[in-house]
């Protein structure tokens, strides 16, 4: 198991953005995709506080339910890069 784990909605562009960054950078991660249905993404909202995707974690750094998918990108730069 990778310590990032990737909350996703196929066909999202936001999602997509971060999942090209991620393997830009060559990062293993987990993907987690999420119901269509706001109401039924209990996981993510758990983890997070809120129902959107994208949102990550990354065990190795303490990082739990980050959203938004700039923030995720710059996030990933200023770590991994």
């Amino acid at each position: 198991m990778a310590d990032i784990t990737m909350y996703e909605l196929p066909g999202c562009p936001y999602c997509a953005k971060v999942r090209t960054k991620l393997d830009d950078l060559e990062l293993e991660y987990d993907i987690i995709e999420v119901p269509r249905s706001h109401g039924e993404r209990t996981e993510v909202e758990k983890v997070s506080g809120q129902t959107g995707v994208p949102v990550i974690t990354d065990e190795a750094n303490g990082v739990e339910g980050m959203p938004e998918s700039d923030d995720i990108v710059e996030y990933l730069e200023e770590t991994y890069a």
